[in-house]
């Protein structure tokens, strides 16, 4: 196992030592070993942190379908009876308890490391999901999808900080957006897993539901054996005063590179000077997100709100808008999922490059802008009662292609836009805030528009996610970093970096 391998690995002598210097003031450490982990060739060792991590995303992709496609068996099950107004609250619910978790669990990342935390929210997660299948009342169900959201929140600030401190810097754009972009494979199981599941020839009616909720543990139970492969990160220790331990890390991953036939490149002679200290205090945290980083600030905060709202408010909806609108029977919604999950699995693996060689800024203002205007577009026609249920799902499918991209950018921007010690706790604030403006908001206002019957008020909610992404890349466009290719370190120096003497 890589931990066995990175005990007893000693420092590579092709590296130039570290040193740590000792004073009256808090330990100095100078390091190079972000610089080893960037000039890292990709291998079987990333493709270990995108399994064993990357499973968040799906896991997400799986509960957000699975809200949609048991909505009309939610609807008719003879224990829950949902309307059309609670199974929106229990959407918001799910959200609520999302960022909940994102901010609790994300603090705690930053305090007590990212491996710690990553078992901790998968197993809340697992329990929770399963526990939901056992819902007696409305109250109980909404309970346990709260708990569920802050499983997944919570893995969001622990998953995406360990991901980012890993990945190569010339590499760390396309990743993150190919790790997003699993959210749709998870999607299309929890169509494939509801297509099957609520029929009432296999399962009895209101057994169905319940199965499905079963999916995501098992899978979270699966993974989670696969985490105790992962190391801390080393960028994490350094910060906290366990610089020994960071280089064992670094030189046990160094040594598996090697025995398969790697040769790596000598690291930077420009070592990073950082303060050791145990941990950031919330007022420093908060003073670098909003004041030293104000402008970064404005732009994350906007990219999450409007992604948020564009993504909840119409996927915990649409299975409402088939069934009400183009009477598609419950039972078969998972059947429309299918190609629209596709569309937007394929947006960020086929665009994820471009944000590492056309630009960070480009790329997300135009993915952005796309978003909105084709949405707006596709809700006319809706309105207009041009499109047929097929025709509603391929414009959903084209629209999310560039929108799907687009939202994985806004974890990206917000993940490597902050300094290292507060890389979680920024991921949690940023997804709490437009999530909880974004995506509590959407799914109960859409489905209040939806129990109208009226096409025409379901296109202004439209137009307001069309409005929110065009804003959204009006300010990428303006003060979006460019932080395609640069090490973590460049783009957002560590609070605890000393200058040079």
């Amino acid at each position: 196992m890589l931990q066995a391998i990175a005990c007893r690995t000693p420092p590579c002598p092709m590296n130039p030592p570290d040193t740590t210097e000792t004073t009256d003031k808090p330990p100095i450490v100078e390091t190079t070993l972000p610089a080893r982990l960037d000039r890292l060739p990709w291998g079987r060792f990333h493709v270990l942190i995108v399994v064993a991590l990357g499973v968040t995303w799906l896991l997400d992709g799986l509960e957000v379908t699975l809200a949609g496609a048991v909505a009309s068996a939610l609807k008719t099950s003879p224990v829950l009876h949902l309307d059309n107004a609670q199974v929106g609250l229990a959407g918001s619910a799910y959200i609520a308890g999302a960022v909940c978790g994102a901010l609790g669990f994300g603090w705690l990342t930053d305090r007590l490391g990212r491996r710690k935390l990553f078992f901790i929210t998968l197993a809340v997660y697992l329990l929770a999901t399963a526990a939901t299948a056992f819902s007696w009342s409305f109250a109980s169900f909404v309970a346990f999808r709260a708990i569920t959201g802050a499983g997944i929140g919570g893995e969001y600030a622990a998953i995406n900080s360990t991901i980012q401190e890993f990945t190569p810097a010339r590499v760390r754009g396309w990743t993150d957006l190919s790790i997003n972009g699993t959210f749709w494979v998870g999607a299309a199981m929890g169509a494939a897993g509801s297509v099957v599941l609520l029929d009432p020839h296999l399962l009895p009616a209101d057994w169905g539901w319940r199965a499905c909720f079963f999916i995501g543990a098992v899978l979270a139970l699966i993974i989670l054996p696969m985490r105790r492969w992962i190391p801390e990160s080393p960028r994490w220790l350094l910060t906290h005063g366990e610089h020994d331990e960071a280089k064992r890390i670094v030189a046990g991953i160094e040594t598996r590179f090697r025995d398969a036939g790697h040769t790596l490149e000598d690291p930077p002679d420009d070592p990073l000077r950082l303060h050791a200290r145990s941990h950031t205090p919330l007022r420093a945290v908060f003073h670098a997100i909003f004041v030293r980083h104000r402008r970064r600030a404005l732009v994350g905060l906007s990219l999450m709100t409007a992604q948020a709202f564009f993504y909840n408010a119409i996927f915990f909806t649409y299975a409402l808008v088939l069934t009400e609108f183009y009477h598609v029977p419950g039972g078969d919604v998972g059947l429309y999922l299918l190609p629209f999950a596709l569309g937007n699995f394929l947006g960020p693996i086929l665009l994820g490059r471009l944000f590492d060689v056309i630009g960070r800024r480009t790329m997300i203002a135009a993915t952005y802008a796309l978003s909105g205007v084709l949405l707006t577009a596709s809700g006319w026609l809706f309105e207009q009662g041009m499109l047929t249920a097929a025709m509603q799902t391929g414009a959903w499918m084209v629209i999310f292609f560039f929108a799907s991209a687009a939202a994985s950018s806004a974890y990206l921007t917000v993940s490597e836009s902050f300094p290292l010690e507060i890389r979680a706790l920024a991921i949690a604030v940023f997804y709490s805030f437009g999530t909880a403006l974004g995506g509590i908001i959407g799914p109960a206002f859409f489905g209040r528009l939806i129990d109208t019957h009226q096409r025409s008020e379901v296109f202004t909610g439209y137009v307001v996610g069309s409005a929110l992404m065009i804003a959204a890349a009006i300010v990428a466009a303006i003060w979006g970093v460019d932080a395609e290719r640069k090490s973590l370190e460049h783009v957002a120096a560590p609070l605890s970096a000393v200058g040079k003497e």
